[in-house]
């Protein structure tokens, strides 16, 4: 884990983290691994297993957009790297709820600014419709109406910045 004093300042990260996820998002796509790609530059998380384990979970649960945002996943994701449950607690059976515990803050955040955790009804939030990603034409439509110019490099750059605000707070807490 990454010690916070060996970090520069925290605003300077948060600021940071916000950019990197919304240019990703904006240039590379796939929102899970967007923020968790941002989260793990901000954080020096050296994990390539990490960063491929989350593309399955872009745009709402492979591009089914019926889950939950990729980004909040994401987050989840990183959240989890750090606080989730090891091993040696899962086979000793210790539930250690850290990571749901500063998760749910997370899903907080995100449900009060979006109304919703679903990748669909995000979408109908800054959309005010959702998209079949499956379908070519809607595909397209989502695309031309911004979909990864600013409304999507947005959502996963605040998601991205929700979660280490969070993760801070935890280190500065220790």
């Amino acid at each position: 884990m990454s010690n916070i004093n060996n970090l520069p300042k925290k605003e300077i990260l948060l600021e940071k983290v916000y950019q990197l996820a919304f240019n990703f998002e904006k240039e590379k796509h796939c929102c899970s691994q967007c923020t968790v790609a941002a989260l793990q530059e901000v954080f020096q998380i050296k994990s390539e297993e990490l960063f491929s384990t989350s593309f399955a979970f872009g745009g709402g649960f492979a591009n089914t957009t019926e889950g939950t945002c990729g980004a909040l996943a994401g987050g989840a994701m990183i959240i989890s790297y750090f606080y989730g449950r090891q091993r040696e607690e899962f086979f000793k059976g210790i539930p250690n709820k850290k990571a749901n515990y500063l998760t749910k803050e997370l899903y907080d955040r995100f449900v009060q600014e979006y109304g919703s955790c679903l990748c669909k009804d995000v979408q109908k939030k800054i959309f005010g419709r959702s998209f079949n990603f499956w379908d070519k034409k809607e595909k397209e439509i989502f695309e031309k109406s911004g979909g990864h110019i600013d409304k999507c490099p947005t959502v996963v750059a605040k998601a991205a910045k929700w979660t280490a605000e969070i993760i801070f707070q935890e280190m500065e807490n220790k």
